[in-house]
This record gives C-alpha cells, structure tokens and sequence, in this order.
C-alpha cells in the first residue's frame, strides 16, 4: 500500500480551512456516539428490549424476514419495512402482510418510534455539549459572506440544544411560533447578500428529528409536519414523531420534507466553490451517496474531506469513490488522497518551528485522532486562534 505524508495532507487542510470562503458540513450518527448516545445497532438492540407483546412479537416476524446472512439488520431497515406494510395494508385490520395487519403496523411503527425518543432524549440529559458548543461558536465565527450549512441524519436534539447555548441564530426550514411549520420555499431558496439571515446557521435534518411531528389535516388524507418544544410526555402525544423517511412513497405529503432537504443539499453542493466536510457519517445510505459522487463528478470546484473514526470505512468507501480528485478521506492510519488509498507516514522530525501534532495524531498508538468529534472540534478550535473567545462565548449565560 502506499504511504501517505500525514503532514503534508495536515499542512494543505489547515490551509483550506483558513481561506476557504465557504463551508459546510454533514454529521452523521457518530458526532452524536462521540458524545455517549445510542449507535444505530445499540439502539436497534435497546428498542427491542423495550417492546412488550403482542408489539414484540410482530418485530420478530418483519426482522426475521428481512434477516440475510452477514448482513445486520437495523432499526431503520425494520421502520422502513413497516411502513412498506402500512401503505399496502392501507393500515385496514383486515389486510395482512406476514400475518401483520395495517393497524399492527401502525401501532408499532408509532410505539417504535416514542421508545427511540425516550432512549435519546434520556442520554441527552447526561451527554456533555461541550464539543458541539465549541464547534458552533467556531462555525458561527467563519466569514459572513456565506451561510453556513449543516445536514445530519441525527435525529436527536443535540446541534439545536447546543446552538441554542451560545445563542447562536439558525433556521430549520420551520416558521411560526404557536406550531411552527415547515415552509418548503424558505428551504429551495438562496440565501442574498445582505439578507438579514446571510450568516444565520442553516440546520437540514434529512432524517427528521424528535422535535419533529405529522398533524393529520382536516380532510384527514394528507399531513402537514410541525415542529413541537419540549415534550414531557411522549406517550401522551397524540401526532407521530418525523423519524427516518421511508423509502417507498408512503403518503406524498410525509416525503416531502426530506425530498426538499435532498434537493437542498445537492444545490448546495453544485454552487460553486466550497469546502464540505464529513464528521460521524459512514456512508451507507445509498441516496445521499448518489447525491455526494454526482455532485463530485459536475462541480470540479466542489472539495470534499471526510473524517473516519475506523479504517474499514476508508476501505469501503475507496471501492465506492475511486478516481475522485476533489475528495480526501481521512481515517486512523489509512486515507485516501487524489483517489488512491494509502497508509499514513509521519515523521515528527519534519515539525517547524511551534508546529505541534498531538491535536491530530497519537503517537503512541500512531493513528490519526480527527475520526473522533471531539478530536476534531479541538484541532478545529485550536487552528481557528480564537480559541479564548471561543471559550467565553461557550460560557457565557
């Protein structure tokens, strides 16, 4: 295999960060694992353990029959396999699919979806902000001339709690104050210079989120998705959490919200020259995956760096984005630089003066850090030299 300079690629990434215009950013499930919540196959594996008959007995039937062999079958993999029910069933008792009804779905798929709340939101009372808040404060920092963009699949409320903290503004796509409610135009337009908004965080959840709910219309055959503050009781909410979209065209109007969200983001990626960067994402959701490679493919201006917290996404990912020039993967001791996969080479001895490297590399182990969030935040902070206000800001009441 081979070797890759470490400094070199560090040298060229502190370089783009410090004169890229415009960046934006995707976090996936791992920046909220940095933090102590649930991975997907933990909270596949805690949602079970929830369930209670007859509900339980109905998630056995759906996982077995998605069951293949060397394959790991998710929460995500079941939800979207039940909503499959629900629209063929009509959710009609008297209609069947694997011996569960429409209405067996819909309770599940409803009390599915109130258990990965409350698994969340109860780690979300321990998890320490620290990292995120410094990571918005860096963001909120960068050159105003641009908005700032970030997509996650999260669906936990760890990026709202934190910006929230350092009263730092964003939009979500929702308006109003009593229920707000998504407003699809706010979301498929540019943001002007001068605009009041131009520096605003914008903040795209493509796979929901728990603050996130479906109200049924008057005509009761469409819905409408509205954003809701703190729930104290989940059990008792009478609307459906917006979590993880299906895959099939279940309900046009449910779709919606994500079919903007990914015409967002590949608009946002074709207009121009911009750095984006990945943090906590794998790769695995193939429709994003399209939509990141096509874009790579039209906009030679477009740079994309991804940080992985363990070398098996690197390799996985090499035999996904051979041949791309404008991306760089970063992983523990292997990278994939101007399309080739290689293995890190450092050599301390090449450090200048006040060069220092022990906020991206652990010599001990000899493995890159930057895979981890917090890692990142650090070395983010740490090259921003704002590190000072960026503490103030965070502490700040």
């Amino acid at each position: 295999m081979e070797e890759i300079n470490l400094l070199k690629e560090i040298r060229e990434l502190k370089s783009q960060l410090s004169y890229a215009k415009n960046i934006g950013f995707f976090m996936g499930a791992g920046t909220s694992c940095a933090l102590g919540l649930p991975n997907i196959s933990q909270l596949t594996v805690q949602v079970e353990s929830a369930l209670t008959e007859p509900l339980l007995d109905y998630f056995n039937v759906i996982k077995t029959d998605l069951s293949k062999p060397d394959e790991t079958i998710s929460i995500e993999d079941i939800l979207n396999q039940i909503r499959r029910i629900r629209e063929i069933t009509e959710e009609r008792p008297d209609r069947e699919f694997l011996g569960v009804s429409g209405i067996n779905a819909r309770d599940l798929d409803i009390e599915i979806c109130k258990n990965i709340y409350n698994l969340i939101t109860e780690k979300e009372v321990s998890a320490n902000l620290t990292a995120p808040k410094k990571f918005f404060a860096w963001l909120n920092m960068q050159n105003r001339d641009f908005s700032k963009e970030i997509f996650t699949t999260n669906y936990d409320l760890v990026i709202e709690k934190s910006l929230e903290a350092i009263r730092a503004p964003y939009f979500d796509g929702f308006v109003g104050s009593y229920e707000p409610f998504f407003w699809q135009e706010s979301v498929e337009t540019l943001v002007r210079r001068n605009d009041l908004t131009q520096n605003w965080i914008r903040l795209w959840k493509i796979h929901g989120s728990l603050s996130w709910f479906w109200k049924k219309r008057e005509n009761l055959k469409s819905h409408k998705v509205i954003r809701l503050g703190k729930v104290d009781k989940i059990e008792e909410e009478k609307n459906e959490i917006v979590i993880y979209p299906s895959k099939e065209k279940y309900d046009l109007s449910r779709r919606q919200p994500f079919l903007v969200y990914f015409d967002r983001l590949k608009n946002y990626l074709l207009s121009g020259e911009l750095l984006f960067i990945f943090t906590g994402y794998s790769f695995l959701d193939q429709h994003i995956n399209e939509i990141i490679f096509n874009c790579l493919r039209q906009n030679n201006r477009l740079s994309v760096v991804v940080f992985f917290y363990a070398d098996s996404e690197v390799k996985k990912l090499h035999s996904l984005s051979a041949g791309y020039l404008n991306l760089s993967v970063f992983g523990p001791t292997t990278a994939i630089i101007n399309g080739t996969l290689g293995k890190w080479s450092f050599d301390q001895s090449e450090l200048k003066n006040k060069e220092k490297c022990d906020s991206f590399w652990n010599a001990k182990d000899e493995k890159f850090l930057l895979g981890d969030f917090n890692h990142l935040v650090e070395f983010l902070v740490g090259n921003s030299g704002r590190s000072s206000e960026i503490e103030v800001s965070i502490n700040e009441d």
